[in-house]
């Protein structure tokens, strides 16, 4: 009896670029299609209940133009995990490998390429990433998560197939019909990330205690905060006699999105895919200072679409913060209607539809 066909799928660095190869690769079981992860080493520590067969760890590293030597550094590592990658790729013999961008992803698509292997990347913000743009002339395929990508030259747009951004499947069975909080009380979902938390707990807290006592009283929190922020942030909640959850790290935050009236958070890929597969309105803070400015980038379609308020970090004060929030007190029926755009930018089958065009440019 024939193997079932083998795909290999190269996502490493950070849960943003994890999440999406890890629905892919449920969709891809779905159909009878065998899956190993290549990761970098950082990543594979995490990657122990990732849905594949195998895990295998490859040199990475991210150059950085600041210092010439470390910028050295990292290339020899590169150099040296597309080593690496080319041997396992030439061992495994799988039908095509799929990257998800960041830089742990070159070696195994680069190694792939050079093996005359079939290749795939994912591009999952509205503006290409340094390392998927240099990986573009190289692949067959790039999938999108976006219509638009900013950033590509005329030769890459003519390989991108929209797709939709892959969420987890604890995020669709967290899809509900919103419950608008009428006069009622206000549940509010504030989180940040790995590089987000710190903001949001300068920012919050005191933005709240610049509300008058009965909007207060009419709010429900939950808050993510740094394990060195999280007493302070406590503090100041019980002072403006706010009911509110904080923790460093929620592991049920689809469920938790899905009984927010408004989320407060970056504006990463995967949180912006979320919150439009559940349809949540949100007020979304692009991290600022990445070169291509992506975050930026995908709150602006959320906030085109009308199902977010994108506000720049620089005007992320507590007084701009509570006047969004006051505003929004008083008439909850713009957040029923934030709600419903957001949701109507969503798409809920990604991973489906990303699986079937790894299946088409594999060739199965």
């Amino acid at each position: 009896m024939a193997k079932a066909p083998l795909v290999v799928l190269a996502a490493g660095g950070t849960g943003g670029h994890l999440f999406p190869a890890e629905a892919l690769s449920h969709a891809l079981h779905k159909q009878g299609v065998r899956v190993v992860l290549m990761t970098d080493t950082r990543a594979a520590e995490f990657a122990g209940s990732f849905p594949a067969e195998a895990v295998h760890a490859v040199p990475a590293a991210t150059p950085s133009g600041r210092s010439p030597l470390k910028m050295a550094g990292a290339l020899v590592q590169l150099g040296k995990g597309v080593l690496t990658a080319r041997r396992i790729v030439k061992e495994l013999k799988p039908a095509i490998v799929v990257g998800f961008g960041g830089y742990p992803t070159v070696p195994p698509v680069l190694g792939a390429s050079l093996c005359g292997v079939r290749t795939l990347i994912h591009e999952q913000n509205a503006v290409i990433g340094r390392a998927n743009r240099f990986l573009a002339g190289r692949v067959h395929t790039i999938a999108t998560g976006f219509a638009e990508v900013g950033g590509l030259s005329d030769a890459a747009r003519a390989k991108c197939r929209q797709v939709g951004n892959p969420v987890r499947p604890a995020v669709i069975e967290a899809a509900s019909l919103y419950a608008d909080p009428g006069a009622g009380v206000l549940n509010l979902l504030v989180f940040g990330g790995s590089q987000g938390a710190r903001i949001m707990a300068d920012i919050v807290p005191p933005a709240l205690q610049l509300l008058t006592p009965e909007e207060r009283a009419r709010l429900s929190v939950v808050q993510q905060a740094r394990l060195e922020d999280e007493e302070r942030v406590r503090g100041i909640f019980a002072q403006a006699g706010v009911k509110a959850e904080i923790a460093p790290f929620f592991k049920d935050l689809p469920a938790r999105m899905a009984r927010a009236h408004l989320v407060v958070g970056r504006s990463g890929a995967s949180t912006v895919a979320e919150l439009t597969v559940i349809g949540r309105p949100s007020i979304l803070v692009p991290l600022p200072g990445s070169l291509d400015q992506d975050q930026a980038a995908n709150a602006g379609v959320l906030e085109q679409a009308g199902g977010t308020i994108r506000i720049l970090q620089p005007e992320f004060t507590p007084r701009r913060l509570a006047s969004e929030l006051s505003a929004l007190l008083a008439e909850p029926s713009r957040l029923t209607g934030m709600a419903a755009h957001a949701k109507s930018a969503g798409i809920p089958d990604a991973a489906d539809r990303l699986a079937r065009l790894v299946i088409e440019t594999a060739g199965l």
